[in-house]
């Protein structure tokens, strides 16, 4: 092969004239394509990402000319480093995402390999059938690195695996071959040529082998180690399932084609408690014998750590008792309800049996069964929220035995585990034998490394005691491939490699994996190599609690949970499907810059600015990211060391220093919002600050609000007015007030001259010194009465919620605490007040009406919209439906800037707009936020409300 040097331009732009798609050679692209969810991390050539099949065969093409490897990408969420290596690694999800063709009577599908999972059930939805492979990273997975991967998933024992719902897959071959793999007939005389001689040459492997294959290949549902090499003596032979499982090493898929399923039309579940871990492992198979679709382990680390994660707490209060070691989680599915409720009748009867009385917690409603489902489903990402540098790591992840076996494999690998001096996780795949199990390990020590290698050797050979299977669900990658010859032996191990010379004989395909692989414990493959650390910075945020800015990035674990869909988090990915656009992308850049790998300049450079552009500080990574990677507060302390290096711009300072102008801008409303009504001056003024011209800017008002003195009635509460209430929507704090006496409140404001201010402004732009100048001054007037049990009142969510979020990392000294605890939003005090029966409004009897509510980013991000819900039901003759959305796109000053007005709109198209435009005439507009409801009118013409002026308009 030719030596084609990482990032060569002359490379790149070879490429950029024989495809239609992008070409991504810098060092950021790179770099955020050099990981998956392992351990490794290797640097590729470059990055493409082509448009249709006729990209990636011109690619290709190139790639036999010059002699460089080629990658197929889906998600990245691969855990064994499947799609990493010194190749072109060509991204699939941009582009080639599109369900192809769709049979309702036959139930097939034929789609693209970049399509994900989800993405695909919901295009089938309404149809009846559905594709039932449902590996927990659903959201994110593609079908084409399931199929690479041979994924399996919860419900395997019912629907099996990969292997047996995948009917055909056309791939290009090294050659340049673009062949449809399937059924092959009894005579492929009649078959293309390169199609013909794969058939041929792979019935003669077969023919060759068949002793060795049936004495030394697992007879598991869960085997996917090394090439299908026993469905080559299956009856009706199908070469796409020798492809199936091939990790991109054979071909690179364009379409497949699968075998859809009928949707059941009821499932019912059951959360079976275990005092001990031996006994729900010996369980399961008494369990199996009831013929449930599902039986999922989590363990007692995977609930603790759920407990300590926002997103998941309330779910394992309501339905965990007590603390149990181990729970398992079985589910009943079919099409008449009552079989499935005697089903559950006869598995508390059979726990009964074994002394478990009143150990199962029904789940009878969707709701329940979806929130537990979904803690399940995040178990690889709770497990990796462990603080410190020790984490679960993947290398036996996945091994399968005999269901007899369980529980003794388990126990045997628990006390391996402790040989070690380490302890281990295990949760998922109980009915079939094949559980997640991962060792803690510290993977930045060459100790990590060597024990590694030691628990994997004796592992496996604790697998093959059982006639188990070493690699049970995904896949081989870097982790497994060298111990291939280990579990299956060298004469399978030479027809791995005869498979491989016969799709790929010079290695252009995916070198490494599988076939010919490196040491899996070469740390110059590790995301952590030899030397690996941090450069010396000074962060302008307390980033203690992380364990230091560089700890805080090392948190994402790259499983890719953030290219979901259907969430608040990422919205910019949404709308661009870019990898620099998503929190894991904008997680490894800032990682690979704070460790020098980017060069010594990197966190202030362009390509970081390009990178965080368009974060817009939404804050759902904070609650969404399981491992709890919190961009938006990343983004401020880049912003600051930008701003340290390049200055700060007009546009920065308009934004930031809002609050200090304020005052004197307010005066000059009427000569300001002529902007607003005057075409020509709204264009000067795009040129001038950056502001679209596109955009009506909110209006300045000079009947500004202003603290009145404070009528003493009973309880003391701040009212805390933020900038954009006062000086642009000051309706809105004079309802909060007005309210506030009403319900019989001490309403307190501050008085000064210089009104208080949260320092968002500042914070939004990455001025952390003038937001702690304001912060400060916040904690020293509030702090005593905060101190004192006096609620801290706000009215925007993005103010308020500051002292909640960033406060006490800007601010050190003080009350802070106190003011955090203090701090709540309007409509979380009112919701709090009805629980505690205080409060005390007179309401007019109003006729029914609808509210439509759009929750604020922070409110999400912060855990406010029940209370918001709660807040407007109280309301006489309303009824709230919540529109489910992601961020509005407005984001504070985001969305009115010219240079992000079209991926601004792009996101509120996604769901919101429309939403509002389909509300009836008559319904209410909800939206705390105030450039929530700006965009709301800016895109429909239908003005939103506070949910203060709700309540004002709704009391006598």
């Amino acid at each position: 092969m030719r030596d084609i040097r990482i990032g060569s331009p002359a490379l790149a732009s070879r490429l950029r004239k024989v495809i239609r798609g992008e070409v991504l050679f810098g060092a950021f692209d790179r770099g955020r394509y050099s990981t998956d969810a392992s351990i490794y991390q290797i640097e590729p050539i470059g990055v493409a990402l082509p448009k249709d099949t006729e990209d990636v065969e011109a690619a290709i093409a190139v790639a036999r000319e010059q002699g460089f490897p080629i990658i197929a990408r889906g998600g990245g969420s691969s855990q064994n480093g499947q799609t990493l290596g010194e190749a072109v690694v060509m991204d699939t999800t941009r582009y080639m995402n599109q369900v192809l063709d769709m049979d309702p009577a036959a139930g097939t599908v034929v789609v693209q390999p970049g399509i994900v999972l989800d993405e695909l059930n919901r295009r089938l939805k309404g149809s009846g059938w559905h594709f039932p492979v449902d590996v927990s990273t659903s959201a994110n997975a593609t079908i084409g690195g399931m199929t690479g991967n041979n994924s399996a998933g919860t419900r395997s024992i019912k629907y099996g695996i990969m292997v047996h719902n995948v009917l055909e897959i056309e791939a290009v071959l090294a050659d340049g071959s673009r062949v449809l793999f399937g059924e092959v007939p009894d005579d492929a005389d009649g078959a293309p040529r390169r199609l013909g001689e794969l058939i041929e040459a792979m019935r003669a492997l077969y023919r060759n082998n068949a002793e060795e294959i049936a004495l030394r290949v697992p007879r598991l549902l869960r085997k996917v180690g090394g090439y299908n090499l026993e469905t080559l003596g299956e009856p009706r032979q199908n070469l796409a399932k020798l492809l199936v499982g091939s990790e991109g090493t054979l071909g690179f898929f364009t379409r497949i084609k699968l075998k859809l399923h009928r949707i059941p039309k009821h499932r019912v579940g059951a959360i079976c408690h275990f005092a001990r871990f031996y006994d729900a492992m010996d369980t399961t198979r008494f369990i199996v014998e009831l013929g449930p679709s599902a039986v999922e382990l989590v363990d007692r680390t995977m609930l603790d750590l759920a407990r300590q994660i926002a997103t998941f707490r309330a779910t394992i209060e309501r339905y965990v008792k007590g603390s149990p070691e181990a729970l398992l989680l079985v589910e009943f599915a079919g099409d008449e309800q009552a079989p499935l409720l005697a089903s559950l009748d006869r598995l508390e009867q059979m726990l009964g049996d074994h002394g478990r009385l009143g150990a199962v917690v029904r789940m009878l409603d969707p709701k329940s069964q979806g929130e537990m489902t979904a803690v399940r489903k995040a178990g690889l990402n709770i497990m990796m929220s462990m603080k410190g540098d020790g984490k679960p790591i993947s290398f036996i992840e996945d091994c399968a035995v005999p269901l007899a076996d369980l529980a003794e494999f388990t126990d045997r690998l628990t006390q391996l585990f402790h040989k070690h001096g380490t302890e281990g996780t295990l949760y998922a795949h109980a009915s079939v034998g094949c559980l997640h199990v991962r060792p803690i390990l510290n993977m930045k020590e060459e100790s990590g490394a060597r024990k590694m290698r030691a628990i994997a050797e004796e592992a496996f050979s604790i697998v093959q005691e059982y006639k188990g299977s070493h690699s049970g669900e995904h896949g081989d990658g870097l982790s497994r491939s060298e111990f291939h010859e280990k579990m299956f032996g060298e004469r399978l191990v030479r027809a791995f490699e005869a498979v491989k010379d016969a799709f790929d004989p010079r290695g252009l395909l995916n070198p490494g994996k599988i076939v010919r692989a490196p040491k899996m414990d070469d740390r110059t493959l590790f995301r952590y190599k030899p030397g690996y650390g941090g450069l010396p910075i000074r962060t302008a945020l307390d980033w203690s609690e992380s364990g230091g800015f560089l700890a805080a990035t090392e948190m994402c674990n790259n499983n890719g949970n953030c290219r979901k869909f259907e969430a608040v988090m990422c919205p910019s990915y949404q709308a661009t499907l870019e990898e620099k656009d998503v929190t894991r992308g904008r997680a490894n850049s800032l990682r690979l810059a704070l460790s020098g790998q980017l060069g010594p300049d990197a966190l202030a450079s362009d390509q970081m600015k390009e990178t965080l552009d368009l974060c817009v500080a939404c804050k759902a990574c904070r609650r969404e990211c399981p491992v709890g990677v919190d961009v938006s507060r990343m983004k401020i302390e880049f912003l600051h060391h930008w701003h340290a290096r390049h200055g700060v711009s007009l546009k920065s300072r308009l934004t930031a220093y809002l609050p200090r102008y304020a005052p004197v801008a307010s005066r000059l409303a009427p000569l300001i919002n002529l902007r607003n009504s005057a075409r020509p001056l709204a264009m000067v003024a795009e040129k001038l600050t950056g502001m679209s011209a596109k955009r009506t800017l909110p209006a300045w008002r000079r009947d500004v609000y202003r603290a009145a003195p404070a009528k003493r009635a009973g309880k003391e509460v701040v009212l805390l007015v933020d900038c954009f209430a006062r000086y642009f929507e000051p309706e809105n704090a004079r309802a909060a007030r007005a309210v506030l006496e009403t319900g019989g409140y001490t309403v307190i404001e501050d008085g000064s001259a210089r009104p208080l201010c949260c320092g968002r402004t500042f914070l939004s732009a990455g001025l952390v010194d003038q937001a702690r100048e304001e912060l400060t001054r916040l904690v020293q007037a509030l702090g005593d009465r905060a101190g004192a049990g006096v609620p801290i009142v706000g009215l925007e969510p993005s103010c308020l919620l500051t002292l909640r979020d960033e406060l006490a990392a800007v601010v050190s000294e003080g009350p802070v605490r106190a003011i955090a605890q203090q701090a709540m939003l309007f409509e979380e005090f009112m919701a709090a007040e009805a629980r505690r029966g205080a409060l005390l409004l007179p309401w007019r009897k109003n006729g029914a009406r609808k509210a439509y509510l759009h929750g604020h980013c922070h409110q999400k991000a912060l855990g406010t919209m029940p209370d918001v819900v709660a807040a407007l039901q109280l309301v006489p003759g309303l009824s709230v439906e919540v529109i489910e959305s992601s961020c509005c796109g407005m984001a504070g000053a985001f969305g009115y800037e010219a240079e992000h007005y079209d991926v601004s709109m792009r996101m509120a198209e996604r769901s919101l707009l429309p939403a509002v435009r389909a509300a009836p005439p008559d319904a209410l507009i909800v939206a705390d936020g105030t450039s929530c409801r700006h965009q709301i009118a800016d895109g429909t013409g239908r003005r939103a409300e506070h949910v203060a002026r709700v309540f004002a308009s709704a009391l006598q």
